[in-house]
């Protein structure tokens, strides 16, 4: 079952916030043996986590956190510009609103099982993609780009998943070889990697679903829904989720250099007032450029 974690929801799950970012110190620092920072706690936070990006958020039949994968506008601070860049081979930084960043995929090999079926290492792996891509067209947009290996590359191959293409070119990075590969956020691809996984229905849970697996394995976590604050200045968005995605908005509006990049911005907003409850889209909007919400 999947849970999508950002502005909106992430302060009510953080206990399922929690644990991605310990499953994330356990796969990257100590199977991977990566030189992530990990905070005292346990759990592997990095500078990209403060950029407001969504998680895709894997839950098992038992509720426990199993997989997860990051994704990040790439309009701003992203990986593949401040990290990998040499694998551009000198091209100009990708930045473009209807552009995601797919970083941070992690399995839970220690609790999965190997083989076909549900609870195993490729069942999860490719509802995080369906995940993954099904959210991403709803907000508007159109590719994809991760930075993966040799193996990874086989592997989305044989699963339905395959890049349509590459930026730059492989590099070795530390003890792998790095690639920048493109997917497109289609329904094409997404029928692809369900016939392959055998994934049929909405893999999403509702949040009320979510909530009630999570406390049955984790009775010591709160059972209600943290209150959100009203909507204010944009001093209060580490406060207020309603406002962070009302910033989140008027960045893109304003990170846009051509018209269909601003028609972009604008389909996003106008997605988001058709996606929400009235009252939610009341206080987004309170925050948001008036020619925004017209």
């Amino acid at each position: 079952m999947i849970i999508v974690l950002d502005a909106l929801n992430r302060d009510i799950f953080a206990d399922i916030m929690r644990d991605v970012f310990a499953l994330r110190a356990r796969v990257f620092r100590d199977r991977l043996g990566w030189d992530v920072q990990v905070n005292e706690e346990g759990l592997e936070i990095d500078v990209f986590d403060g950029l407001d990006p969504a998680y895709v958020v894997s839950l098992d039949d038992e509720g426990r956190v199993v997989g997860t994968m990051r994704l990040l506008q790439t309009t701003g601070p992203h990986m593949m510009t401040d990290v990998f860049a040499e694998l551009l081979d000198g091209e100009p930084a990708l930045r473009d609103p209807q552009v995601w960043e797919a970083t941070r995929f992690c399995i839970d090999t220690e609790r999965l099982g190997r083989g076909a079926g549900r609870n195993t290492v490729s069942y999860v792996t490719s509802e995080i993609m369906v995940g993954a891509f099904e959210y991403a067209m709803q907000a508007g947009v159109t590719d994809a780009v991760a930075v993966i290996d040799p193996v990874m590359n086989r592997l989305m191959r044989r699963s339905g998943n395959a890049p349509y293409d590459y930026l730059g070119s492989a590099k070795p990075m530390g003890k792998v070889v790095a690639m920048a590969a493109l997917m497109d956020a289609s329904a094409e691809r997404v029928a692809s990697i369900r016939e392959f996984a055998g994934i049929e229905g909405d893999v999403f849970g509702t949040e009320e679903e979510i909530r009630t697996m999570f406390t049955v394995t984790h009775p010591e976590v709160r059972k209600t829904a943290t209150p959100v604050a009203p909507a204010g200045s944009a001093s209060d968005a580490a406060q207020n989720p309603l406002v962070a995605l009302a910033i989140y908005c008027r960045d893109q509006l304003q990170a846009a250099r051509t018209d269909e990049e601003r028609e972009a911005a604008q389909a996003l907003v106008s997605e988001i007032a058709r996606s929400v409850p009235k009252s939610v889209w009341s206080e987004i909007r309170n925050a948001l450029p008036e020619h925004m919400t017209a």
